[in-house]
């Protein structure tokens, strides 16, 4: 069971997981397509992968990963995405599902309901009542030249509106005091990084007349601020973001996300700008699919969000379309993605604007289309990558084309279709006025110098034909108990040879049985926590999402041939251990002995002649 704090009533617990569809909370983080079966699938947001091995079964609320083993329900997998305790991610879906949670006290048989106290959320809560403040000095006097810079960058109020824009007051306190006035703790404005300690040791704000955007996660909730400089005698930073805190990682948001997610998977691509208003005009200008970082370059873990959001997988590849400013740092910014290249399985590509102007630049002096036609003339990146190589040197002087080949070879050994790599080499010697040969060789040289070739997964052994019946005995127990029921639980932990399959039928067994449970997360879950064994909790979690193997809804009938199948395998392991018993008992000094092995012998034939007619069909 998940360690239990603020000791939440166990039938509100149930309730939330009744009412959180797994669907809606993982499709936050992950992509998800149709399995069949009715189950989903998406790439694993614990671990990396190119093949979708994340499975999610909407009519059990659980979900598996088959690449790293991770399982659970919708709480689970907040606790794990998110890095919440188990409290609030309750509180968190109970939250969104409107149910108030009651709270068991030091009294016997009390509970009363309470405000949710999870330090995520009080953090998430403080975020939300700064947006609310800043939003409001939007429209004071104080915040003219606030409005103007929108204005002169083509944003009036809705889109100020829309993307929460707002403006911190020529104050020193004024946030803190509205916050501390809402019940807000100066520990916990310093933990969300909204006010830090003066030397005084009053509590001040940390932003202070700047424009300022919120920062969302890809559910929506606010977690940080970004702040531009509005002022000449503002001596700080151009842009300063919120640190570092417990709700926010900078290497792991985007901004526009929130607003983003759903057209990234719906479009398959995304287009990575440098700034928010960026990101504001390409929305605005009919590319909802842009997003920029906040306070930090384009990295790994960047990478990582989209890739689940895009499902960048060996089957299905979306476009990441980067769009850097023309300039020396914009060149040298998209070198460094291309460095990143191998981790999507997608292509990528890059669009400059033909007078290096940023997106909200051109959009104000060519307007939305202008936006729109400067990414649908995206290039491959790796085509700007080696145009800009070759850039840096004298390619009229032997030692100017020599130096360029070494320098842009392994480029080309690092495209991901190996198909394209000769194509890129005869386009490389031609840009160069080189021959093909001397380009091959160097680019194939680098190909076998590049120390991070994938290294091919071992086979795994399929399942035994007995072992597969036994899986799908289980599969049964837990996805159908209703229908399993009673034919199940009349089968014991003998019937299974596995012995982390026999520890399962246990734990079904300590959960109460098929016949008792209703199914649904709960039970999974209560099966999952009564196992003993390690390896069969995550084969619990693992067997709760797997496919049964047939065609349509599971019936009676399919159930009753699955489980005389399972039956007679068991029994033909005892026929085999009685043949060879009754051949080792000499049936002249040992008649009686002999009688009776022959006698259970004949029983258990007839038994599994009955059990292979009644499994007759098969699975």
């Amino acid at each position: 069971m998940y360690a239990v704090a603020g000791r939440v009533k166990d039938e509100d617990i149930a309730l939330v997981r009744d009412r959180s569809s797994i669907v809606d909370v993982v499709s936050d983080t992950v992509t998800l397509r149709s399995a069949g079966g009715g189950n989903m699938k998406g790439l694993c947001p614990f671990h990396d992968e190119k093949t979708p091995s994340f499975n999610v079964s909407p009519a059990r609320g659980v979900y598996f990963c088959h690449g790293c083993g991770q399982g659970g329900d919708a709480i689970k997998f907040l606790m794990d995405a998110e890095h919440l305790s188990f409290i609030e991610s309750v509180e968190r879906l109970a939250s969104k599902s409107g149910i108030q949670l009651r709270y068991e006290t030091d009294g016997p048989g009390v509970s009363t309901p309470r405000p949710q106290t999870g330090q995520r959320q009080r953090l998430i809560a403080a975020h939300a009542a700064a947006t609310e403040f800043y939003r409001d000095q939007l429209g004071s006097p104080g915040a003219r030249k606030a409005r103007e810079f929108l204005a002169e960058r083509g944003f009036g109020r809705d889109a100020a509106e829309k993307y929460g824009c707002g403006f911190a007051p020529d104050s020193w306190d004024a946030l803190a005091k509205h916050l501390r006035l809402k019940g807000f703790t100066a520990e916990e404005l310093t933990a969300a990084g909204l006010c830090k300690p003066a030397r005084s040791g009053s509590l001040i704000d940390r932003f202070r007349r700047r424009l300022l955007w919120p920062i969302r996660d890809v559910t929506g909730d606010v977690i940080g601020f970004g702040a531009r400089k509005l002022f000449d005698d503002d001596d700080g930073p151009k842009y300063l973001n919120t640190p570092e805190t417990p709700i926010y990682k900078k290497s792991h948001v985007l901004y526009g996300l929130d607003h983003a997610k759903r057209e990234i998977a719906k479009r398959g691509r995304a287009v990575i700008v440098e700034g928010y208003t960026d990101v504001m005009a390409c929305h605005e200008a009919g590319e909802p699919t842009a997003v920029a970082t906040c306070g930090t370059a384009f990295g790994v873990d960047h990478i990582q969000v989209l890739r689940r959001l895009l499902m960048d997988s060996d089957s299905f590849t979306g476009e990441i379309i980067y769009t850097f400013d023309g300039d020396a740092a914009g060149q040298k910014a998209a070198l460094r993605a291309f460095e990143e290249d191998q981790r999507f399985v997608g292509r990528t590509f890059i669009a400059v604007s033909p007078d290096n102007m940023d997106p909200c630049e051109l959009r104000l002096a060519k307007g939305d289309l202008a936006v729109r036609d400067m990414i649908a003339g995206r290039e491959p990146l790796v085509d700007f990558a080696l145009r800009q190589t070759l850039a840096k040197f004298d390619l009229d002087t032997v030692e100017g084309r020599v130096e360029a080949m070494r320098k842009a070879a392994p480029l080309v050994a690092k495209i991901k279709d190996r198909e394209k790599r000769p194509e890129y080499a005869r386009k490389l010697a031609g840009d160069l006025g080189m021959d093909l040969d001397p380009v091959q060789r160097a680019v194939n040289n680098a190909v076998r110098s590049s120390s991070d070739q994938p290294q091919q997964r071992a086979a795994q052994p399929a399942d035994s034909p007995q072992r597969m019946v036994e899986r799908e005995a289980l599969k049964l127990a837990l996805q159908e108990p209703v229908l399993a029921g009673p034919m199940f639980d009349a089968l014991g932990s003998e019937m299974y040879a596995d012995p982390v399959l026999q520890a399962v039928r246990e734990a079904v067994s300590e959960a109460g049985g098929a016949s008792a449970a209703t199914g649904g997360a709960v039970w999974i879950e209560k099966v999952r926590d009564s196992c003993a064994d390690l390896g069969g909790q995550v084969l619990v979690s693992e067997l709760a999402v797997e496919p049964l193997y047939v065609d349509g809804a599971a019936d009676p009938r399919y159930v009753q041939v699955t489980l005389a199948r399972l039956q007679g395998a068991a029994l033909t392991t005892r026929i085999r251990d009685l043949k060879s018993k009754v051949q080792r008992v000499n049936p002249v000094t040992h008649k009686d002995q002999y009688l009776a092995l022959a006698g259970e012998l004949f029983s258990l034939e007839q038994q599994a002649r009955a059990l292979r007619d009644q499994a007759a069909g098969g699975l």
